[in-house]
């Protein structure tokens, strides 16, 4: 009998075993073409198309105009009798996004305003209520089959029209909360989602938005997500289906939270993230919907070294398109994605189905690289072309097999020499290519890198010394070190963990690795600069807390500061923006005295939403400005103990709004400055 029971047990641990690696085969799979594709277009399109970021005279609007221009939704519904994109071609969006080298398009099927781009039972509030009569997405959808092109959804979880959906808007006084149940809105939403994954075919992802509200939890998103994955298994969920992104980094911030990758949102990661899937969304402009008057159109340069460096990282890039209300791309839109079209055709290898580079920093450009079999691509996508026509790529110990420019039909070596720890290529004949010019090298084996040393410090200024460590991963090596500018050799000073340098001048630290005798990797670079202390005011008879100024009206940016209305000023312990009379459309003035404890270098934090600036001394240190969520800027500077004059001006117009004013120095670990050290 026990020889029965640990035959089944054996073989039920064995089923669990395979159903557990199916799941991760299927996982990984589900999302081999997302990753394959790296780069797609997003489109932001709806009744908001219509006034074209313009209401009674103000023009900063976009998608969120319901909301941000305070439409009664009585007057919001007019729109949709207004809603006639003759001009709407499914067929040509396809193919402009295709031409431009995009392999996915995600699509706005419901944005926050709850407008329906396709036929939906659930609704009158849809296309189908308009003069146009046409189901949109069913056209994308047999228009990117067509194509080739993966069809995926947006879809808001966030609802301003359903009368079940809470919050209300906080300027929505006459829309009754009463019998509203936000379980009937999520049958709704599900219902809608059913539609949306039974009627238009296979689906590649379902990009959720809007799940920030309090209504919304992680236990509605997991369910989402498990119901959605039910109506199609093979779908890709993004993050936002959860509640456990931080604010636009788009990352994650546990390990419980539903979704299948990261979206960063107008951002790309400092560093790539191993082993973990994020695409970064952005705008062309300032704005996801259409505004006539938004011209500040990033350059097809910047937008193509934005898909570089995503690609580099290990991410995909979202690039959004907000077309008019006739259903036309903006030319501008139009110009940069032939501009990248044309750069990918030549190009689109080092981009499609690339790994992250294996280089932590190259100050030339950026690298993708591809496994072919038991060896290795490594695209060298170069920005900035070396003036004396020379590439030099530090630290690679593989053997290399050829090398060659990507715009070269008929892979001609390029000339190159290894010298120490440098490959160093002639490019100085190469033909260059418009944006970024790729060379790529094929190389034995999987990348071995020895990456320069790593220099971290407290500060990067000093007013006496510095104290710097000197770190390297590279086993059986060690670090030479230099101030004077030269090169490290391997008679230079060795830099055990740390160094402390003390001098009355700015310096550059180098820094290299060196194994018997020869260098192995590239140097790193950190530069230190010698900086003068503020020195403190001589006061008596000084007050704890800080004087305020409060203000109300709209403002976007600091410098319309001045056109917000004074209604009163007073005095309070701490920097605190609750002393508000109102959630939206205010300002404050903080004004007074930072008792700095000991002489030393200080850093400051100002985070805040929306915009801010920070004066020490009657100097601007931080500006923080314009309409924005939770973004902290931080800076350096060297105070003598005692007192100095601080100032922080801050307003909030729309949505979130919060204010943190922090520092860290000697004795001072990163904190909010308290009312110890506020005085007036």
């Amino acid at each position: 009998m026990k020889k029965i029971i640990s035959l089944i047990m054996a073989t039920l641990l064995l089923a669990f075993v395979f159903s557990c690696r199916q799941k991760q085969n299927e996982t990984v799979d589900r999302k081999e073409w997302w990753r394959e594709a790296r780069f797609g277009m997003f489109i932001h399109w709806g009744l908001y198309s219509i006034p074209a970021g313009e209401w009674k005279g103000s023009k900063g609007h976009a998608e969120w105009i319901r909301n941000t221009a305070q439409i009664p939704l009585s007057e919001y519904e007019k729109l949709v009798n207004q809603f006639n994109p003759a001009k709407f071609n499914a067929e040509d969006w396809v193919k402009s996004a295709k031409e431009a080298g995009m392999k996915y398009i995600v699509i706005t099927t419901k944005h926050h305003d709850g407008f329906c781009l396709f036929d939906s039972k659930q609704t009158d509030f849809d296309i189908m209520s308009t003069h146009f009569k046409r189901d949109i997405m069913k056209e994308m959808a047999e228009a990117c089959a067509k194509n080739g092109i993966k069809m995926c959804w947006y879809y808001s979880i966030m609802d301003w029209h359903h009368p079940d959906y809470l919050p209300r808007r906080y300027w929505e006084k006459n829309r009754r909360t009463k019998y509203t149940d936000f379980d009937r809105y999520c049958l709704y939403m599900k219902n809608q989602l059913k539609e949306l994954l039974t009627n238009y075919g296979k689906i590649g992802i379902l990009w959720f938005d809007g799940e920030w509200e309090k209504t919304w939890n992680h236990e509605r998103g997991k369910d989402l997500y498990n119901y959605v994955q039910k109506l199609q298994p093979d779908i890709i969920i993004n993050n936002r289906v959860d509640v456990g992104r931080a604010g636009m980094m788009g990352m994650t911030k546990d390990t419980i939270s539903a979704g299948d990758y990261g979206t960063p949102e107008q951002e790309i990661p400092a560093t790539g993230i191993p082993g973990v899937d994020w695409e970064s969304c952005m705008t062309m402009n300032d704005h996801w919907g259409y505004n006539e008057e938004d011209k500040n159109f990033k350059s097809p340069e910047e937008l193509i070294h934005n898909l570089v460096d995503i690609a580099s990282k290990g991410g995909n890039f979202l690039l959004n398109i907000g077309p008019t209300s006739e259903g036309l791309f903006p030319r501008e839109s139009i110009e940069r994605l032939k501009e990248i079209g044309s750069w990918m055709k030549i190009n689109g290898e080092a981009i499609y189905g690339t790994k992250a580079s294996p280089f932590r920093k190259l100050s030339w450009g950026r690298c993708t690289q591809k496994f072919d079999g038991k060896n290795t691509k490594l695209f060298l996508h170069i920005f900035e072309l070396p003036k004396d026509g020379k590439l030099i790529i530090s630290g690679l110990e593989n053997n290399i097999k050829k090398i060659y420019a990507q715009a070269d039909e008929n892979r001609n070596s390029l000339s190159s020499e290894k010298k120490d720890a440098e490959v160093i290529i002639d490019i100085s004949n190469m033909k260059k290519i418009p944006y970024a010019t790729i060379v790529v090298m094929e190389i034995e084996g999987i990348p071995v890198v020895n990456e320069s040393p790593v220099i971290e410090s407290e500060n990067n200024i000093f007013t006496d010394k510095i104290t710097a460590k000197i770190s390297t991963n590279i086993s059986n090596t060690e670090i030479r070190y230099t101030i004077d500018g030269s090169e490290p050799i391997i008679n230079s000073t060795l830099a055990k963990d740390s160094v402390t340098i003390q001098q009355q001048k700015s310096f550059e630290l180098k820094a290299r690795c060196f194994r018997n005798g020869k260098p192995i990797s590239g140097t790193t670079v950190q530069k230190f600069e010698f900086v003068n202390p503020s020195y403190a005011l001589y006061e008596k008879n000084v007050i704890q807390g800080i004087k305020y100024q409060y203000y109300q009206g709209k403002c976007k940016n600091l410098s319309e500061f001045s056109n917000l209305k004074f209604l009163k000023k007073g005095i309070t312990a701490k920097i605190d923006i609750s002393l508000k009379k109102q959630s939206v459309n205010y300002g404050f003035l903080f004004e007074g005295l930072l008792k700095v404890p000991v002489d030393g270098v200080y850093k400051l934090f100002l985070e805040s939403d929306d915009g801010s600036k920070l004066i020490i001394d009657d100097k601007v240190e931080i500006t923080n400005d314009g309409l924005h969520p939770m973004i902290e800027k931080s800076i350096e500077i060297a105070l003598v103990s005692g007192f100095h004059k601080i100032k922080i001006f801050y307003f909030q117009q729309e949505g979130g709004d919060g204010l943190n004013v922090s520092w860290k120095g000697p004795g001072i670990s990163k904190e909010i400055i308290t009312s110890k050290y506020l005085f007036y």
